[in-house]
């Protein structure tokens, strides 16, 4: 919107909405009241600026048309005659045709001959009229050429007396505006330089410059959706759910770190998942599916740590029902309340599981007083939410959960078409050694098999193999299903959209185009984003980056990883991601690492040996880490040490000078007394002379004690000291020593 996060968040302080930072999440309400409120601002600063732009273009052509005028000459009458006989001579000389003679012998002159003659001239003009009208034709049609855009649109102009709307796609190259707007490439690109706009007759422009050509050409644009982008809309048409069957829901467990999420689902799927993750902490999203009584459910596991803040928005997007988990003896926490705003934000009904109420002295009505001061109102205060007391340990509660959760399915009426072309979520994905890459999908619509061939962001593949939670292998899966799929050409990145192909030529050519279009997207930005850096760097002044590169073993991980360590800023310091991928880290990596002073942070992930002696070879560091918190801990650490440290001054000792003396090759002597501490020869002295500092910084060129050097001298004895660039010493005078102390400063 162009506006600055102080005002947005003094708007929400003044209509009393919670809103500490920048990142603090919204409901949509309050987006929309800050829609409202500054969309006024942003339609005049729209305006404004457009109006600027045209300004720029109509001055830019009056000042080229004032330099193509030709000058006149002011001509007397002789000379105006003989111009005008020069001329007349040249219209002779144009019209006057050249005479073609033919020879003629005695018997064509005969009788007989007359009509053969008569039909050679014939046929003679008859070919010179073919002729005449062909170079008539074509002089027509170059006239229509010339003359055909101007009437058009003049036409359209009075036939619909308003301006002609065109469609376009965003990032439209210079060829297909000229297409739709049909003129000429050249035309369009004469229209981009006087805005002072270098562009080529492939080049993508971007939609301002796309608008002011169309205002040009007087047209009103409208935003263009490519058919193929359908490919990648997962909700149903009211055609396809005329065939619609029930299908499983789709139920996220969310809640904070530490409050149980995991330890429900190892109860309700009879397992042992904590046991088998780093730090006992959930750090990636599990989906599984399970049978209660004849009744499939689908589960989502979201991690509860706050670095994974946009696992749990895609885990509340992706799903029907929302478990909220809220530990009785801790109550309501920060992640609690993020998950209640990503599932209001996402429109999912909650369900409230109170997990330990086996511990002792709990107090379940506190927990429900504060979630109801989080606008979730349980049934037993008089509000819409289920709430259910829990315990993973004990399983008191769970059958009464899983009931709540079949509830809330049937009131919702859960259903998708099976007959079509499947279409999914990537929930998460991974770089597996001896399977290449896996995704976790999420189907949505249709039934996925073997063999089909499918898009996934901009890269095909083809289905090799479908395997469920437990790694076995299946044929298909339906709607609301949670598998592993192999088969990408690419590790595919999480919240990317699925969807199977038809037609399996259609395929590469989509593929290919997508590509296209998404390489010349990435250029522009590319550019731009240097050019922003650049000048930001110029206003900030010098800024100290910690330069990381992010391996782990999946695409979760590595987002979850990078908003972590993206909030670790200072005016100062800072972190520059310079590279991130899923894999083991690769020797690629690692000369990288070298050319751009970066440190290798790898999560899950082993390093080959090869790797590790020539990461050892080129001085770059690989730190590998289980468990996230620890990673971003250490990577704070590190940018603490970029900070420069304050500088703190420490008196170490004070003389008194007593009197004053001159020594040959030395110089001028104070012969003085320590009063107090320890005056060394390495520190750094001060000259008071009273009260006024005669020298700051100064350096002790010779400490003596009677004619022998010294390092040191102690409170009470006397010494001989000069000092570097002081010639005078009073008695009565205060020689200072100390010395500077460098304290590490903490980002906080």
């Amino acid at each position: 919107m162009n506006i600055s996060h102080t005002d947005i968040l003094n708007f929400l302080k003044s209509n009393n909405i919670s809103a500490t930072s920048p990142m603090s999440p919204i409901d949509g309400k309050t987006q929309q009241l800050v829609y409202t409120e500054f969309a006024k601002d942003r339609q005049s600063a729209e305006r404004d600026r457009k109006e600027q732009v045209r300004k720029e273009i109509h001055d830019s052509k009056v000042v080229m048309e004032s330099k193509s005028i030709k000058e006149f000459k002011i001509l007397s009458v002789k000379d105006e005659k003989k111009e005008e006989d020069k001329k007349e001579k040249e219209t002779a000389k144009k019209v006057e045709p050249k005479k073609k003679l033919r020879k003629i012998t005695l018997k064509e002159l005969s009788p007989k001959k007359e009509k053969k003659t008569k039909k050679t001239i014939v046929k003679t003009d008859t070919s010179a009229a073919k002729r005449l009208k062909q170079t008539l034709a074509e002089i027509d049609t170059s006239r229509k050429k010339k003359s055909y855009k101007k009437p058009k649109k003049e036409v359209e102009v009075d036939a619909t007396e308003g301006k002609k709307i065109i469609k376009l796609a965003e990032y439209a190259s210079v060829d297909e505006i000229a297409k739709v707007l049909d003129v000429n490439s050249s035309e369009i690109i004469a229209k981009c330089l006087q805005m002072g706009y270098l562009a080529t007759m492939n080049q993508r422009l971007e939609w301002e410059i796309i608008e002011l050509i169309a205002g040009e050409y007087g047209c009103e644009l409208e935003k263009f959706e490519e058919v193929i982008d359908d490919l990648f809309v997962t909700a149903h048409s009211d055609e396809e759910l005329k065939n619609a069957v029930s299908r499983p829901p789709v139920v996220t467990i969310m809640g904070h770190v530490d409050h149980g999420k995991t330890s429900i689902l190892d109860y309700i799927r009879e397992t042992n998942v904590v046991a088998g993750e780093s730090g006992g902490i959930t750090q990636r999203i599990g989906a599984y599916q399970i049978d209660y009584n004849d009744n499939k459910i689908t589960f989502l596991d979201t991690p509860g740590h706050e670095a994974f803040t946009s696992m749990r928005a895609r885990g509340a997007k992706s799903t029907d029902i929302v478990i909220l988990v809220v530990a009785a003896d801790d109550s309501v926490m920060p992640q609690t309340i993020e998950a209640i705003n990503h599932a209001k934000a996402a429109e999912v009904p909650i369900i409230v599981a109170i997990n330990k109420v086996d511990k002792p002295d709990v107090d379940i009505d506190k927990v429900k007083r504060e979630l109801s001061e989080k606008d979730v109102l349980v049934e037993d205060w008089g509000g819409k939410v289920q709430s259910i007391n829990t315990s993973a340990k004990t399983g008191e509660g769970i059958e009464g959960l899983m009931e709540a959760v079949l509830l809330e399915s049937e009131v919702l009426d859960l259903k998708a078409n099976t007959e079509i072309p499947s279409k999914g979520i990537v929930i998460d994905s991974r770089l597996d050694k001896g399977l290449g890459p896996i995704a976790t999908i999420l189907v949505q619509k249709g039934t996925l098999k073997i063999g089909v061939p499918f898009i996934c962001n901009n890269f095909p593949g083809k289905v090799r193999a479908i395997m469920n939670e437990r790694n076995d292998r299946i044929q298909s899966a339906s709607p609301a299903d949670a598998v592993q799929v192999l088969g990408f050409d690419q590790v595919p990145q999480s919240g990317d959209i699925f969807a199977e192909v038809e037609n399996e030529s259609d395929l590469k050519k989509i593929a290919n185009e997508r590509q296209r279009i998404k390489r010349e997207i990435e250029f522009s930005t590319v550019k731009k984003n240097t050019l922003d850096s650049i000048s930001a760097q110029i206003k900030e002044g010098d800024i100290n980056n910690l330069s990381i590169i992010i391996k782990a073993d999946s695409d979760g991980s590595i987002e979850a990883l990078g908003e972590s360590l993206e909030k670790i800023k200072h005016d100062e310091v800072g972190v520059d991601i310079v590279h991130k991928g899923v894999g083991n880290v690769t020797e690629s990596d690692v000369l990288l690492a070298e050319a751009s002073n970066a440190v290798i942070l790898g999560f899950n992930i082993q390093v080959p040996s090869n790797t590790r002696l020539q990461a050892d070879q080129s001085n770059v560091e690989i730190r590998s880490y289980n468990i996230i918190y620890q990673a971003v801990e250490d990577m704070k650490l590190a940018v603490e040490g970029l900070l420069k440290p304050d500088l703190v001054e420490e008196v170490i000792g004070e003389a008194i000078v007593k009197e004053a003396f001159k020594i040959p090759k030395i110089g001028f002597i104070a012969g003085s007394q320590v009063e107090s501490g320890t005056i060394t020869k390495d520190s750094l002295v001060r000259l008071v002379r009273e009260e006024e500092e005669i020298i700051k910084d100064g350096k002790i060129l010779s400490l003596k004690r009677f004619k022998d050097d010294v390092s040191t001298v102690d409170t009470g004895l006397e010494c001989g000291i000069a000092i570097e660039g002081i010639k005078k010493y009073l008695p009565g005078d205060k020689i200072i020593a100390y010395k500077i102390n460098e304290i590490q400063r903490k980002l906080s």
